[in-house]
């Protein structure tokens, strides 16, 4: 009998060795983060710090001066038991009532009018809507606050010139807030408009051209066409109104300071009634406070958008 020879073994084959980055790939790894570096430092710098500075600050009674004292949840349960706070939330609830649905409405009607091709001298006119929003606000205010004097305005002025007594423009509760309302979408609209510009703008030409074959009027098309499909535009354009009606400070400040008997006194100029006190512990729980409201605003008017959607 012949020996049977054993099939020889075979060696098991050594992985594969990947073979190293090279330098320029590790490189272009690393680049991204580089370039978004100074960023995201001056981000931390200047953003993450100061809110988490003022969390921990709206949860002590500090005067800017000297050790912060703890007082946890105190600053937070004042203001919510405090009726000036809930007042000043209030008049900016009014104000935003008597702004943004009437600034939604007329920026519309104002863009459609400008994104009209046929129209004459259409530079020149989204110009002129956009100077009151790049002029400084302090001068205008000061420019209200000596329009609708009530002595000496030429508003009333020109009322007594077609018989009508004097108007408190800024001095009686009943017309502070709609004066101030209307220096605030004088100054705004034309910001507005050109947002909505952007929005008209990406909407194809055929589809409105289809609706009038279809004997669509242009009412109709506004309404059945234009409204549904910058209706996220808008959505953005009332969420950011509302936080700049919310924060609105320098109108009430210069032209009214509050008054008359507080109907004035919004949501921001309260804010820094705590800062002109020193009490800083206050004034940082009341920011707080009035970031959940806006926020709060904000995601319900997402929402909205949503269910439409």
């Amino acid at each position: 009998m012949t020996a049977t020879t054993a099939p020889p073994r075979r060696r098991a084959l050594a992985p594969a060795r990947r073979p190293r980055a090279s330098r320029s790939s590790r490189r272009r790894r690393v680049a991204p983060y580089l370039f978004v570096a100074p960023f995201l430092v001056l981000f931390a710098a200047f953003g993450v710090h100061p809110m988490l500075f003022t969390l921990r600050l709206s949860f002590t009674s500090w005067r800017g001066s000297g050790a912060a004292e703890w007082v946890g949840l105190g600053n937070y349960t004042y203001l919510l038991g405090n009726e000036t706070f809930w007042a000043s939330l209030g008049n900016s609830a009014a104000l935003w009532l008597l702004i943004v649905p009437v600034q939604m409405l007329l920026a519309l009607v104002v863009a459609v009018l400008l994104d009209n091709a046929k129209l004459r001298l259409r530079g020149f006119y989204r110009v002129a809507f956009l100077v009151p929003f790049v002029t400084p606000l302090v001068a205008v205010a000061q420019i209200w606050v000596v329009v609708f004097d009530q002595d000496y305005g030429a508003v009333n002025g020109l009322l007594n010139a077609v018989g009508v007594p004097d108007v408190g423009w800024l001095t009686t509760s009943a017309w502070a807030k709609p004066t101030l309302a209307l220096l605030f979408l004088w100054k705004t609209t034309g910001f507005i408009v050109i947002i909505l510009l952007s929005g008209l703008q990406s909407i194809d030409a055929t589809v409105y051209e289809a609706a009038a074959l279809d004997g669509a009027s242009p009412a109709r098309q506004l309404w059945s066409i234009t409204v549904p499909l910058v209706r996220r535009t808008l959505m953005f354009s009332v969420v950011l109104q509302t936080l700049a009606v919310f924060q609105m400070f320098a109108e009430p400040f210069v032209v009214t300071d509050g008054g008359p008997y507080g109907s004035t006194t919004t949501a921001g100029l309260y804010l820094y009634d705590h800062i002109t006190r020193a009490d800083l512990g206050t004034g940082a729980a009341n920011s707080f406070l009035l970031v959940v409201v806006v926020m709060g605003l904000s995601l319900l008017f997402v929402r909205l958008l949503r269910s439409e959607d």
